[in-house]
């Protein structure tokens, strides 16, 4: 196992908030929203302060982590075009709690290198959520909670169906969201065609080509559309951008979405795994999903996934002009839901 140590490791991520959030009881990490005060979400010059790595499976992974060693596992997954800062305020409510809480960079984002320049750099659902369980398997991680947002979402919900035995609980932002590629490349209405414009850019030689020369600019761009009431500044995102000038942020990132819609091949290698996906697999979890009642991003109704999830179930819909990027904008609200998913 090669980890970075540092003597800073189990102390607290954010400077100045942290201290507050310790001091909250926990029986106040658990209380109703009407009394839970909401804490002060962090500005652009908060962020993790101690950042690890260690080889696991395909990669050498960049993570962050919180709260004590012998804590119950937490793992938070981001999406696309984020990064780890999603949860840099809902770290050390949960750490507070007692978690030990692990954010991982996803491939092809922040410090996650690939072990060897021949692997392919693939973004499909399957070899990032191989991902996960090898990054498990090297911290030595047996069973955990896991949560995610947008691409950490759908990771997370493939994690619980297909390795259900590694996870205590589930929390997904916008529900249920395996994908499968056959059934992505039928044509839908317009309306859909144009929440999904980006896919369709990306499909493009000429898109690639431009979300390389800007791709800060482009994930501003989709952090507007996706969150249009959310008020971030320009030191936050740029804190968030930092983690695409990964080497193989691009490559990823097209292979993703034209995986998707099945104008390009997966490895092999997951071939079996993606069988097993496009079955769209029922979760048994105990499962909390959570929707903000402004997401700009595509996304499913909650009537439609609800029957997915066949264990202990409560969905939870979030108003105050809450968008895409749920657990940032409303942090203890995530937490709260990753608290109580595994007393479900």
């Amino acid at each position: 196992m090669n980890t970075t140590n540092a003597p800073t490791a189990r102390r607290s991520f954010l400077a100045g908030a942290a201290a507050t959030l310790a001091a909250v009881p926990f029986s106040g990490l658990l209380s109703s929203a009407a009394q839970a005060a909401e804490p002060a979400r962090s500005n652009g010059q908060s962020r993790f302060q101690t950042l690890r790595q260690i080889d696991a499976g395909d990669l050498n992974v960049g993570y962050a982590e919180a709260g004590p060693a012998d804590g119950a596992p937490v793992i938070l997954l981001h999406g696309w075009p984020y990064d780890i800062h999603t949860y840099v305020d809902v770290a050390p409510i949960l750490a507070a709690a007692g978690h030990r809480v692990i954010v991982p960079y996803l491939r092809g984002y922040g410090s996650t290198r690939f072990l060897a320049a021949s692997t392919p750099r693939n973004g499909q659902q399957a070899a990032v959520a191989q991902d996960i369980i090898a990054l498990m398997d090297a911290l030595k991680i047996q069973r955990a909670t896991i949560a995610g947002c947008d691409w950490g979402a759908r990771t997370a919900c493939i994690l619980a169906a297909l390795w259900p035995e590694r996870f205590d609980a589930l929390v997904s932002v916008s529900g249920y969201l395996i994908g499968n590629p056959k059934v992505n490349a039928m044509p839908q209405s317009p309306v859909a065609e144009f929440a999904w414009w980006y896919q369709s850019y990306f499909a493009t030689d000429r898109g690639r080509e431009g979300y390389e020369k800007d791709r800060a600019a482009f994930a501003r761009f989709i952090w507007r559309q996706a969150s249009p009431q959310w008020q971030f500044d320009d030191a936050t995102f740029a804190r968030s951008a930092a983690a695409f000038d990964n080497p193989d942020h691009v490559a990823v990132v097209i292979h993703n979405y034209r995986w998707r819609i099945g104008l390009v091949q997966g490895e092999a290698r997951f071939d079996a795994l993606e069988a097993r996906l496009a079955e769209a697999p029922r979760i048994a979890l105990p499962t909390i999903t959570l929707e903000g009642d402004a997401n700009g991003a595509p996304h499913p109704d909650p009537s439609v996934y609800a029957a997915k999830f066949a264990g202990p179930y409560q969905h939870r819909a979030l108003r105050g002009g809450i968008g895409h990027n749920l657990p940032q904008e409303a942090p203890a609200d995530f937490a709260r839901a990753v608290l109580d998913a595994v007393r479900l």
